[in-house]
């Protein structure tokens, strides 16, 4: 399974997670079909939602 391309620890800011999520977008949709640099970009995308919903979660009130 390829590597991710983040750190360890996300941040906790909603606004820079989605910033994070739209790059992760952009290179998921720029990498060729079935290559390592989209599964990558698809796991990274992954845990930044992961993330966002903890985030979202802990906000008061939820924004579930």
């Amino acid at each position: 399974m390829p590597e991710t391309n983040l750190p360890a620890n996300l941040p906790e800011d909603r606004e820079a997670l989605l910033t994070l999520h739209r790059e992760a977008r952009h290179r998921r949709d720029a990498a060729p079909l079935l290559s390592e640099e989209r599964a990558r970009a698809a796991m990274d995308i992954e845990r930044i939602e992961v993330q966002i919903a903890r985030v979202e979660r802990a906000m008061d009130p939820p924004r579930v």
